[in-house]
């Protein structure tokens, strides 16, 4: 039986990939809870499996004069056999190995399975668990209707990549077999099933990794990123700092001739992004998320943490974007609440100094559309307007809150 069993373990250890000693532990756990099973009692049964596969069972008896209960209590004379120092009142460990042929075979084989699958399912956890956080390349196997795009991680047999609904970009087409490069936000132990790696693409720390792959500096830490707001597979604003003196953050993420930046709008499938430079002040800080519109003026209201932001009429509805998007990014991006307005009748400001270096290179979706020239043609000329740009300027104000 013992060569059989021996031979049962390599097999295990050869099909489940588990490094050995992981495999010895978790059958020595299976069989001394066999036998609980089997028999009851056995709190004082220690039992180890060594490296070839060979089962001992220990039992912590108690030395007395006169032997009682066999289970639980061995004679001096027999101790002294073990341990010559042995004194009444000590306990011993004494090997019990015949234990091991009274655990039924059906029942320990049924208990070892369950074991064994428990201790893959902890050992591949405490190897994925890092991946949160991180960006993986998988590939979409098939859509389930209810939990949306399953994923293949080249272990598909033991684990299951999940990017429900909710985390798909509605922009994006996906379809089977398509290699995808996903962010982990999760990573599930589900009893009784494959562990789950959850995956999305609206997640905005996809845009961070994507940044920390792509930025060296970034990576290495001279330039941080202060925030990300997010609206997946349209716009996103990244406010980044330089924590070294004389080094372009905005130009370091931009890259020669855009080549860094492009690479992250190309994965986001032409996704535009906007590089804000971040700022201490934070009416500095709003403004320069308002990009590209310089702001004549921007007041802090602290009562309500909002931020009266005045622009030039010319450029009101280029501040608040198409249906609130710019503004709204800048909330999200600033933490305050943002209020557009064009000057007041009889107000004076000096004009905005022209848009500075920053803000004309670090917005980027790939490629400009004709659409967009034509609406920034259409702004500057102050002559044709959507119906929604109408309706800004003739309110002469946007309220947006993040």
């Amino acid at each position: 039986m013992r060569s059989e069993f021996q031979a049962a373990i390599a097999q295990l250890i050869a099909e489940k990939g588990l490094p050995r000693e992981v495999v010895m532990e978790t059958v020595a756990t299976a069989l001394l809870s066999a036998y609980r099973k089997s028999y009851g009692g056995g709190e004082n049964i220690r039992i180890e499996v060594d490296k070839n596969g060979e089962v001992h069972v220990w039992a912590a008896k108690r030395i007395v004069a006169q032997v009682t209960v066999p289970g639980d209590e061995v004679s001096l004379a027999e101790a002294q056999r073990i341990d010559p120092h042995a004194a009444l009142g000590q306990t011993i460990d004494v090997d019990s190995s015949y234990i091991f042929a009274k655990i039924p075979a059906q029942t320990a084989k049924q208990v070892i399975l369950q074991r064994i699958r428990e201790a893959e399912h902890e050992y591949l956890y405490e190897q994925l668990k890092d991946w949160t956080g991180e960006i993986r390349l998988g590939i979409l196997t098939r859509k389930d209707p209810g939990r949306g795009w399953l994923v293949d991680f080249d272990k598909a047999e033991r684990v299951e990549g999940v990017m429900p609904p909710g985390e798909e970009v509605p922009a994006e087409k996906y379809r089977v077999g398509q290699r995808l490069r996903v962010y982990v936000y999760d990573v599930r132990r589900i009893p009784g099933r494959m562990l789950q790696i959850m995956v999305s693409r609206t997640h905005r720390d996809l845009v961070r990794r994507l940044f920390e792959q792509e930025v060296p500096e970034i990576y290495e830490g001279t330039v941080e990123i202060k925030g990300i707001a997010r609206e997946p597979g349209s716009r996103s604003k990244v406010a980044v700092v330089s924590r070294q003196e004389g080094l372009d953050p905005i130009g370091s993420c931009v890259g020669v001739r855009g080549s860094r930046i492009n690479n992250i709008v190309h994965e986001l499938n032409d996704e535009k992004i906007h590089i804000i430079q971040w700022s201490p002040d934070p009416a500095t800080f709003v403004a320069n998320s308002l990009s590209p519109v310089k702001p004549l003026k921007v007041q802090l209201r602290d009562a309500d943490h909002t931020a009266l932001v005045t622009v030039p009429e010319r450029q009101l509805s280029l501040a608040i974007g198409k249906d609130g998007q710019n503004a709204r990014l800048a909330a999200k991006l600033t933490g305050w609440r943002v209020d557009v307005t064009k000057p007041v009748e009889g107000e004076v400001y000096d004009e905005p100094v022209e848009e500075r270096r920053e803000a004309s290179v670090s917005s980027y979706n790939g490629r400009r559309d004709r659409g967009e020239r034509s609406q920034n043609r259409n702004e500057r000329g102050g002559s044709k307007h959507s119906h929604h740009q109408r309706g800004s300027r003739n309110s002469g104000r946007g309220n947006y809150d993040d």
